[in-house]
């Protein structure tokens, strides 16, 4: 591999990245000895299904292993056929029905457990949707018509997640006080900024520092609609969470497999491999997807341009977690008043990118979610070269338009220019490289 491919160079960097987080290379090693008991397995995320497999595989055949894990549709690793513990598929982003039922038989089987026993939990992004038990009073309706008000709001997955796991009967620390007096592992991939465990899959076995209070006020600022039983028990104090100190979470433990900073350094060491300097900026980026797409195209203009802050030939990476502002179909910016149309974060920021860069000479971008699913779409991500805009315009496609109408998808994929490695089986969060050669 050379310099003279740059998208093969990107998608290898993203490979890699995703490969630092796959369960089958980083789970055995935390596992502890069989206890004097049982053991239960319970779990929820995108990677449910890849870390219920490594834990099998590595797990004592002749020491008792029972459980339930809930995944994604979809995200079950081929070929793995469980023996000893119980998949469950269901939706994302938005739960389901499946959701509801996994999390509530999820509970149940807490009940009983006792001192001599061990609760290994499995928990990566996206089990906030996945393992959704409505607090008493809500129904699965109620939290569905919030978590798609949450994911059109712009607010960031810390506030999302601050919501959700008021709003839930097994998030925020509930699913930990119910195994007691078990000891409980928790096993955490990370796919938030900052690995705040308490944000990972809405902290299921986490105590929680956030309040109803400060649910209420996230849900006045993004102007979300709360269904009356919800917003009584938010004012009441009646959804409140286990705090720190609770003494049914005295002892868990809790090891981070893999992080986006861990993925974001095992790319930049395939790049210097390959003779090119690599930069991280950081694995915490935040905000609007577009708007940070604008900022990265600033920077990647004036390496290309001035050899500054960095010299190229290099490549600048970053993760973190950015945010898309859905427009409803009266705000749509186009003519036409056509409702929003397809894509997720990484898109978006590439579309963004691709506008302020202009088809700078020498800059390529790859931005794609490392779960293999950008949104709710079958890509990743994308990439953008130099001759994007110009490969688009004719298509007769508008850069400005499409990204107006939030169809980021829409303008990358007549280009052929989509990456769609399928589910990954993993999640560490975005992953973005600017090559400047």
């Amino acid at each position: 591999m050379n310099l003279s491919d740059p998208r093969a160079l990107l998608r290898h960097l993203y490979d890699v990245a995703v490969a630092r987080a796959l369960p089958g290379r980083v789970l055995a090693a935390h596992l502890p000895p069989p206890p004097k008991g049982r053991t239960l397995v319970l779990g929820a995320g995108k990677a449910g299904g890849s870390m219920a497999q490594a834990l099998e595989a590595a797990w004592p055949r002749a020491a008792p292993l029972s459980g339930l894990v809930i995944t994604r549709y979809d995200h079950i690793p081929p070929g793995y056929r469980p023996e000893r513990l119980e998949l469950v598929e269901a939706a994302h982003p938005v739960p389901d029905e499946a959701s509801r039922r996994g999390a509530e038989r999820m509970l149940a089987m807490t009940q009983g457990l006792t001192a001599d026993d061990l609760v290994i939990c499995l928990i990566s992004g996206g089990g906030s949707a996945l393992l959704s038990l409505p607090a008493p009073g809500l129904t699965l309706e109620d939290k569905q018509a919030v978590n798609r008000a949450l994911l059109k709001s712009g607010a960031a997955i810390d506030e999302m997640n601050c919501v959700r796991k008021h709003l839930s009967a097994i998030k925020g620390g509930r699913l930990a006080a119910a195994c007691a007096p078990a000891q409980v592992l928790t096993l955490l991939i990370s796919d938030v900024p900052g690995d705040d465990p308490q944000v990972i899959a809405s902290g299921p076995t986490v105590a929680d520092a956030t309040s109803c209070a400060d649910a209420l006020a996230i849900c006045r600022r993004y102007g979300i609609a709360l269904p009356s039983a919800a917003l009584a028990g938010l004012e009441s104090g009646a959804f409140e969470t286990p705090k720190p100190g609770d003494p049914r979470l005295a002892g868990h433990e809790l090891v981070m497999l893999a992080t986006p900073q861990q993925s974001l350094e095992a790319a930049a060491a395939a790049a210097r491999a390959l003779g090119l300097e690599a930069h991280i900026l950081s694995d915490e980026m935040e905000g609007e997807s577009r708007e940070v797409g604008k900022v990265q195209a600033a920077l990647a203009r004036a390496v290309a341009r001035r050899d500054a802050p960095f010299r190229k030939p290099c490549v600048i990476l970053s993760g973190g977690e950015t945010t898309v502002t859905v427009k409803s179909k009266g705000e749509a910016s186009d003519a036409t008043g056509r409702p929003p149309g397809r894509g997720g974060r990484a898109t978006e920021f590439l579309l963004g990118a691709a506008i302020a860069l202009q088809g700078e000479p020498g800059v390529h971008l790859l931005a794609a979610d490392t779960d293999g699913i950008d949104g709710v779409e079958d890509n990743a991500g994308a990439i953008v070269t130099p001759s994007t805009l110009a490969r688009a315009a004719a298509l007769g496609l508008s850069a400005q338009r499409e990204l107006d109408a939030n169809n980021a998808y829409g303008f990358f994929a007549p280009l052929g220019d989509l990456v769609a490695p399928g589910p990954t089986f993993t999640n560490v969060n975005d992953f973005r490289a600017l090559l400047v050669l």
